[in-house]
């Protein structure tokens, strides 16, 4: 008497079936999905590409409205909304570079950024610099993209008043970094109160500095002359460990 085969069970020629078209079905989602990702990086591209196109338009525009305008002030607000987008297009341009980074040298970075923003603020023959000392910190990326924009801010504003150099200094420890911007120009009031300032480029840097949980203070700069103006911010990461005299955050 033949013997029932038990419920439930396949030959294993069924089973091989089933596992090649499991697999083939993987296979395809896998070609599917680095499709999307190649389409996604062709259309990032292509907005980075549009983007500083349209930058560079605005800027155009905004600096032939300046030599049009029929009055001194106008032109000036108008000469200084062009710095901005200028200025926020050399910054894009160069986090651009970090798309596909996690972290970033933040004091190398900060010495290729304020060399071209010192090219821009300063004339030829000026003798005049922006310095950029202190520790070497490891970021991440998130978090150097909005410093350096609160950098780009504080040193234009210091270029107005300053007559000699500014310097930007990073400095560490385990639990905190702090960035400044200090110049020799003729201080601020001692009753200076930066969240009642009208001025636009304090409000963009009290934005990003809330925005990245971090702290702004300002106090005199060297010898009790000019302005240093701090950034304090907790580190993303609790655990902060030195690699070759690096912070890795």
């Amino acid at each position: 008497m033949a013997r029932k085969k038990p419920c439930g069970s396949r030959r294993p020629s069924a089973a091989l079936a089933e596992l090649k078209a499991a697999l083939a079905r993987e296979e395809e989602l896998l070609r599917e999905k680095r499709e999307l990702l190649q389409r996604q990086e062709l259309l990032a591209q292509e907005f980075e590409h549009r983007l500083v196109n349209s930058l560079q338009m605005v800027v155009s525009l905004l600096s032939l409205q300046s030599r049009a305008a029929t009055t001194p002030e106008v032109a000036t607000q108008l000469k200084i909304a062009a710095g901005r987008v200028a200025a926020f297009g050399r910054i894009h341009r160069q986090l651009h570079h970090l798309d596909h980074e996690d972290s970033v040298e933040l004091k190398q970075y900060l010495r290729t950024l304020c060399d071209d923003l010192a090219g821009l603020l300063f004339q030829d023959g000026a003798g005049r610099t922006v310095v950029v000392a202190g520790a070497d910190v490891r970021l991440p990326t998130k978090l150097g993209i909005p410093l350096g924009f609160i950098v780009n801010e504080l040193i234009t504003n210091s270029a107005k008043y300053a007559k000699g150099d500014i310097t930007v200094r990073v400095e560490r420890s385990a639990t905190a970094l702090s960035l400044s911007v200090a110049d020799d120009g003729p201080g601020l009031p001692g009753a200076f109160d930066p969240a009642s300032s009208k001025g636009l480029g304090m409000k963009i840097i009290q934005s990003l500095v809330r925005q990245n949980g971090g702290v702004l203070q300002f106090a005199p700069g060297d010898d009790g002359r000019g302005t240093r103006a701090t950034v304090a911010f907790t580190p993303p990461s609790a655990g902060c460990r030195k690699m070759e005299s690096k912070c890795e955050l």
